[in-house]
């Protein structure tokens, strides 16, 4: 608690309230979303080819098929079979049947790979299938 003692003699209390503690708080909140936010937004890793292509409309809630290096699937970000994979489209195909399907694949996994992701995927009846690429490196400093 701070005194006053520059007016009228009076030893009167001061209200006021110590702001340090507080900014120190918020800057370490501050420094912790600052380093978790990237890690949230990452994904799965995969190297994405280089090409130009117009971008799509989004939507609200993608539907996105992923084949890491490794030839592993995951359907948003959660690993699946591809033989579970179908099955699993045309579920969420019945709820909501104008849904899109982007799908991305690390450049280095085999075509063989992608062709038998892709073929599950229109076998589960999704007509619209979107294929996530990466700007060439001299159009993305633009």
């Amino acid at each position: 608690m701070a005194f006053d003692d520059s007016s009228s003699g009076s030893n009167g209390a001061i209200a006021a309230i110590n702001v340090t503690p507080l900014v120190d708080v918020m800057l370490v909140l501050l420094v912790i979303f600052m380093v978790t936010a990237p890690i949230l937004q990452q994904g799965v890793a995969v190297s994405l080819p280089k090409v130009k292509a117009a971008a799509l409309p989004g939507e609200e809630r993608q539907l996105v098929v992923t084949i890491d290096p490794r030839g592993s699937v995951y359907l948003n970000d959660v690993a699946i079979r591809v033989e579970d994979l179908g099955p699993k489209l045309s579920a969420i195909l019945r709820q909501q049947p104008q849904k899109q399907v982007y799908l991305r694949a690390d450049q280095n996994v085999r075509y063989g790979e992608v062709m038998r992701v892709i073929a599950a995927v229109k076998a589960a009846g999704v007509e619209r299938l979107g294929m996530v690429t990466e700007p060439p490196r001299d159009e993305a400093k633009r």
